[in-house]
C-alpha cells in the first residue's frame, strides 16, 4: 500500500480545513518545499496535492507550486483541485505531474474522464467526494443525489483504474477513516480498480486497516502535521508484507 502525505494549497500556503469548509482555513506549514522534502526524507514516495483555490473557482491557480515540487524532488506528484478539461490536464502531466485528480467534473461532464483516460491510462485518478455517501462538487460547495458507489462504478466502465474516496464528514477531524463505506466500496469494484482512502486518517490504526482492507492508498494529512502519525512508520509499515 502507498501513503500519500497530502499538501492543500490556498492562497500559495500550506493549509488544512475541517470537512473542507473554507471557513476553517489554517495554515499548518511555513514552506511548500520544506515540506515535500520533509516527507521525501522519511521516505515517502508520492505526494498528495490539492489546489484549494482551484477546486473553487474551477480552474488552476497554484499549478507552480505543483509543479515546482515535482520539478526539484523526487516525489511523484498527484493534483487535484480545478483541473476541468482535458487541456488542464495535458498542461499538469506533460510538465511533470505524475497523476492528475478529476473530481467534479466525473459528475457534471464524464466525456473529459472518458477522453483523459483514454490519453493518459492510470495517470487520472477520479476524486469521489461524499457526504453520508452522496457525492459532492465544487470543492465539497454542491451536494448532487448520486450515491458514492454508483458513481464509481459509472467510472470504471468510462475506463477509470484509480478512485480516491473521500468521507467529507471524516476530513480533517483525525475521527479515522469510514471503514464501512471504504470496504463497501471495495466490495463493490473488487479488482478493477485501486481504491486510495482519504479523510479521517489519525493513526497507525487507520494504516492497518486500510491495509488490511486491500486499498491501494492512504492520504494522511493532519495526522502528520498534528504528530498522531509518524509518517515514516507508516511508510514503512504499508510498503511491509506486515
Amino acid at each position: 500500500m502507498i501513503i500519500l502525505p497530502a499538501i492543500d494549497i490556498k492562497d500559495g500556503n500550506c493549509v488544512r480545513l475541517l470537512k473542507g469548509d473554507f471557513s476553517t482555513v489554517h495554515k499548518v506549514a511555513e514552506n511548500y518545499m520544506d515540506t515535500a522534502r520533509s516527507f521525501e526524507a522519511a521516505g515517502a514516495s508520492w505526494i498528495h496535492t490539492v489546489d484549494l483555490d482551484g477546486a473553487k473557482e474551477g480552474k488552476p491557480v497554484n499549478g507552480d507550486i505543483f509543479l515546482d515540487i515535482a520539478k526539484n524532488t523526487d516525489l511523484k506528484v498527484e493534483v487535484g483541485g480545478g483541473i476541468r478539461s482535458l487541456e488542464t490536464v495535458e498542461y499538469y502531466i506533460s510538465r511533470g505531474i505524475s497523476r492528475v485528480i478529476l473530481g467534479s467534473v466525473a459528475l457534471k461532464d464524464p466525456q473529459i474522464v472518458i477522453d483523459s483516460v483514454k490519453e493518459y491510462g492510470e495517470k487520472i485518478a477520479v476524486g469521489i467526494d461524499a457526504k453520508n455517501g452522496i457525492v459532492a462538487a465544487e470543492g465539497w460547495l454542491e451536494s448532487s443525489q448520486v450515491n458514492y458507489i454508483d458513481l464509481s462504478l459509472e467510472m470504471i466502465k468510462a475506463g477509470v483504474r484509480n478512485i480516491i474516496f473521500t468521507d467529507i464528514s471524516k476530513d480533517g477531524t483525525l475521527s479515522g477513516v469510514n471503514a464501512e463505506q471504504l470496504s463497501a466500496l471495495k466490495n463493490a469494484v473488487g479488482d478493477r480498480c485501486n481504491i486510495t482512502a482519504s479523510g479521517g486518517v489519525h493513526d497507525m490504526e487507520d494504516i492497518r486497516v486500510c491495509k488490511k482492507m486491500g486499498l491501494y492508498g492512504a492520504i494522511c494529512g493532519k495526522s502528520i502535521y498534528s504528530g498522531s502519525l509518524d509518517l515514516a512508520e507508516a511508510v514503512r509499515y504499508a510498503g511491509s508484507g506486515d
